[in-house]
């Protein structure tokens, strides 16, 4: 929105000027009848304004207000739309780093894909990054079916764990990489321009991390 220039003391032939500040609706239209007002009660009587002068400011008095509600109407538009987008991410399944909720269920993992790996290792932590479980997998698998045994009691239910897979060749470690997990989505807010996401049990991720996305319905039909 541009500002429209604050008009100096009244004089005689001071005839293009408006408010300082029009974004005040009726308010500001008062102040302008106002000043215009005062302006004809102090003009120089041997050189009276002239109709067209008052006409000219009344026409830009005008256009700046229109212009103002102009923009008041695309503000609140832009912020409908970002609404939308946001109510795009709820009920979906979003795909990233971020640690998954164990309840007890076999877990789909997608593991990185790191070339020249002839063996690999799971490796699960807790919420305070210690490892509490190593698991072999196929370093050429596309995903990871995670399910711990019932007599299990290394991993608790209802907790967060993160994943990530070692992978080796032969006794020679390549690297270790993060691998994904979905987690449905239970919020989307935005904050400092990013959209940050709630899943569901409260975890907060950033969507820039995201790097999948799905519809839990269609997942389970699959």
């Amino acid at each position: 929105m541009l500002d429209p220039i604050a008009p100096s003391a009244p004089t005689a032939r001071d005839a293009g000027t408006v408010p300082a500040s029009a974004s005040g609706g009726a308010g500001d239209f008062q102040t302008f009848l106002t000043m215009l007002t005062t302006q004809m009660q102090n003009q120089n009587p041997l050189e009276p304004i002239e109709a067209s002068d008052f006409a000219a400011q009344l026409a830009t008095f005008s256009g700046v207000e229109q212009q103002v509600h102009t923009n008041d109407l695309l503000t609140r538009l832009v912020g409908r739309m970002g609404l939308a987008d946001l109510a795009g991410w709820v009920g979906r399944e979003v795909l990233s780093p971020a640690p998954v909720r164990f309840e007890g269920e076999l877990i789909r993992l997608v593991p990185p894909e790191v070339d020249g790996a002839n063996r690999a290792e799971l490796v699960v932590t807790d919420s305070n990054g210690r490892e509490v479980g190593r698991y072999t997998v196929d370093p050429q698998s596309t995903e990871i079916l995670f399910e711990v045994p019932e007599t299990s009691t290394v991993l608790e239910h209802g907790a967060f764990y993160g994943f990530s897979m070692v992978s080796y060749r032969d006794e020679v470690e390549l690297a270790e990489n993060p691998v994904l997990g979905y987690a449905p989505v239970m919020e989307a807010r935005t904050d400092s321009g990013r959209t940050l996401l709630v899943l569901a049990g409260g975890q907060i991720i950033d969507s820039d991390d995201v790097v999948g996305l799905r519809d839990p319905a269609v997942a389970a039909a699959g």
